[in-house]
C-alpha cells in the first residue's frame, strides 16, 4: 500500500486510476466468480490509500472507485442497449458510462462525508465509514426508483457471514464488510486490536446464528416444475410467434403432469394480453384442474384500461383436488408487478426519449404499476410470495408481501435481454440472498436461465443449464419458523447507522465550538 501512496504523489491522475482499478476488482466478488474476500480487501485498500486526502479530493477518489465498481460490475447493461435496443455502439457505451457515473456518486458521497467529519483514523474507519457506506447504499436502492445491485452484502451469498443475513439482511452484511475493511485498513497502521476483536465477535455470532436457527423443515413438501422455454428475445413479442410460444410451454409441461403439483412459467411466458388468449387459458385451466395441479404464468393483464406485467394462477387455487378449476379471469389471485424497470417497462419523459432511439420504444414499455403490498398467490392451497424480475432485489418489498402463511418465495424473469453476460448470474445470486433473509425455499423460473430451486439456506439444489429448453422438476421441502429479518427488516441496521452519524455530527460540532 505504501508503494501506491508514493506513486500517487507523482500525479493526482495516478491516484484516481488506482482507485478505478481497485473499484473494478470488486466485480470479482460477485457471481459468477464469487471471490468474496476481494471486496473487503478493495475497500480496505481504498480507505488506507485515501486517508490523507482532503475531503474534496476524497470525493474524486471514491468517485473513481465507484466508477470502477459499476462500469465493470454492471457492464452487462450495455448488452441490452446495443444488442437488443437498437442503439449504436458509441451511444450505448456513453449511456452505460453515464449510468456508472451516476451510481458512483453514492460511494463518492460516502468517502467525502467520512473524510469531512473524521478526526482520527479509528473514528473514521470504524464509526463513520461503515455508517455512511450503508446509508448511501440504502439510498441507492430507492432514489430514482432504486438500483440496489452490487450491494457489498451480496458478495457474502456464498461467504462465511451469509447466515447472519437471516438477522441483519444483505444491507447488514454490507455494514459488516465495511466495518471489517475499516479494521483491516488500521492494521497497516499497526492497530491490530480492532480486527482481532471484530473477527472474534463475528465468528462467535455466526456460529450462534447457525446453532439457533429458528427455521426447520416441517416434513411437508411440494412437487414443482419450472419451465424454461428458451424463446429467442428477437421473437418474444412477434405476433406470429405467440401461439407457437404458448403451445411450447404447454407441451413442455405435459411431460410431468402426473407428478407435479405446481408449474411455474417465466415472466411474460404468455406474451399477450389476457383477453387475446382466452381460449388457450381456458384449455390450460382445465388441463391443470384435471391433473390436480396449478400453473402460475407470467402474462399481460388488462384492468380498468391499464396493462400490467402480471402473474396469474390457472387450475386449482385452494386445494389439490377440486371439482372445477378456480381461474375465471376476473383479476383474483393475480400479482401485478409494482417495481417497474425504467425504459423497459415505463419510459420517464417519454415524449422526449421515445423518438430518439428504438431502445426507448421497446415492446410493452408502458405498463401501469401494481400495488406495493399484494396478497400471496395461492396454488393448491400453498402460499407463494412472488416477485417479478428485478423486484427480487428489493428486500423490503418482498418482506412487505410475506405473511406467516407463506410457504415459498417465487421469482420469475426474462433475462434474455442480457445474453451470456454476468447479469443473469448476479440476478440469481440476489435471489439466493432473499431465501437466506426470509428462511424460505425459493423458486426461480426464467426464459433462458438461470432457472433454479433454492433451499431455505440460500443453496441452489436444482438448476437448469442456461440457454437450453428444459423443465426443472423438484420436490421442495417446506419449512416452519420466522427469521429475525422477516420481523424487523433493514430498519435496525439503518437506525444504528443513523445514530452513529448523529453522534459523529454532535462530536464534530462540539470540537468546533471548543
Amino acid at each position: 500500500m505504501g508503494l501506491f501512496s508514493r506513486l500517487a504523489g507523482i500525479h493526482p491522475i495516478v491516484n484516481y486510476l488506482f482507485a478505478y482499478l481497485i473499484g473494478a476488482s470488486t466485480a470479482l466478488s460477485f457471481a459468477p466468480y464469487g471471490y468474496w474476500p476481494i471486496y473487503i480487501v478493495a475497500l480496505a485498500t481504498a480507505l488506507y490509500h485515501s486517508q490523507a486526502l482532503p475531503s474534496k479530493s476524497a470525493f474524486k477518489y471514491w468517485l473513481s472507485f465507484g466508477f470502477g465498481c459499476f462500469s465493470v460490475g454492471i457492464s452487462w447493461v450495455h448488452v441490452s442497449m446495443a444488442d437488443y435496443g437498437g442503439m449504436p455502439l458509441i451511444a450505448s457505451m456513453a449511456l452505460m458510462a453515464l449510468l456508472a457515473l451516476y451510481l458512483a456518486l453514492y460511494p463518492a458521497l460516502a468517502g467525502y462525508l467520512t473524510q469531512r467529519y473524521a478526526y482520527s483514523s479509528t473514528w473514521r474507519n470504524l464509526l463513520l465509514f461503515p455508517a455512511w457506506w450503508v446509508v448511501l447504499e440504502w439510498a441507492r436502492g430507492w432514489v430514482l426508483t432504486g438500483f440496489p445491485w452490487l450491494w457489498a452484502g451480496y458478495s457474502q451469498t456464498h461467504g462465511p457471514l451469509a447466515p447472519l443475513a437471516s438477522i441483519i439482511g444483505a444491507l447488514g452484511l454490507t455494514y459488516l464488510i465495511a466495518l471489517i475493511a475499516g479494521a483491516l485498513a488500521l492494521v497497516a497502521q499497526k492497530q491490530l486490536k480492532p480486527i482481532i476483536a471484530i473477527t472474534a465477535v463475528l465468528t462467535l455470532s455466526t456460529y450462534a446464528v447457525v446453532q439457533t436457527n429458528p427455521i426447520s423443515r416441517n416434513g411437508d413438501s411440494v412437487n414443482v416444475a419450472l419451465v424454461q422455454g428458451n424463446i429467442a428475445q428477437s421473437m418474444k413479442w412477434e405476433p406470429d410467434a405467440l401461439w407457437p410460444t404458448m403451445v411450447k410451454y404447454m407441451d413442455l409441461s405435459r411431460q410431468s403432469l402426473a407428478e407435479t403439483d405446481i408449474f411455474i412459467w417465466p415472466e411474460a411466458a404468455i406474451p399477450a394480453p389476457e383477453y387475446m388468449v382466452k381460449d388457450f387459458l381456458d384449455n390450460a385451466n382445465k388441463v391443470a384442474n384435471l391433473n390436480n395441479s396449478a400453473i402460475i404464468t407470467g402474462i399481460i393483464s388488462h384492468r380498468d384500461d391499464d396493462f400490467y406485467n402480471s402473474l396469474i394462477v390457472l387450475g386449482n387455487h385452494d386445494q389439490k383436488q377440486q371439482i372445477d378449476a378456480s381461474y375465471v379471469g376476473d383479476g383474483a389471485n393475480e400479482f401485478r408487478k409494482h417495481h417497474l424497470l425504467p425504459i423497459g417497462e415505463f419510459v420517464p419523459f417519454e415524449d422526449i426519449l421515445r423518438p430518439l432511439a428504438p431502445f426507448f420504444n421497446l415492446p410493452m414499455s408502458s405498463f401501469a404499476r401494481g400495488d406495493y403490498q399484494q396478497p400471496n398467490l395461492s396454488a393448491l392451497g400453498y402460499q407463494l410470495t412472488p416477485a417479478i424480475c428485478y423486484e427480487i432485489a428489493f428486500p423490503e418489498q418482498v418482506r412487505a408481501n410475506l405473511t406467516e402463511q407463506t410457504n415459498l418465495l417465487m421469482t420469475v424473469s426474462n433475462d434474455a435481454w442480457f445474453g451470456s453476460s454476468n447479469g443473469p448470474l448476479q440476478h440469481m445470486e440476489i435471489a439466493q440472498m432473499r431465501a437466506i433473509e426470509f428462511g424460505r425455499p425459493l423458486l426461480r423460473s426464467t426464459n433462458n436461465g438461470v432457472t433454479a430451486v433454492v433451499d431455505e439456506q440460500g443453496n441452489i439444489t436444482h438448476q437448469l443449464p442456461q440457454f437450453e429448453t428444459g423443465v426443472l422438476t423438484a420436490t421442495v421441502p417446506l419449512v416452519s419458523g420466522t427469521t429475525v429479518f422477516t420481523r424487523l427488516g433493514e430498519w435496525p441496521i439503518l437506525l444504528l447507522s443513523m445514530l452513529m452519524l448523529i453522534s459523529a455530527t454532535l462530536v464534530s460540532l462540539r470540537r468546533k465550538i471548543k
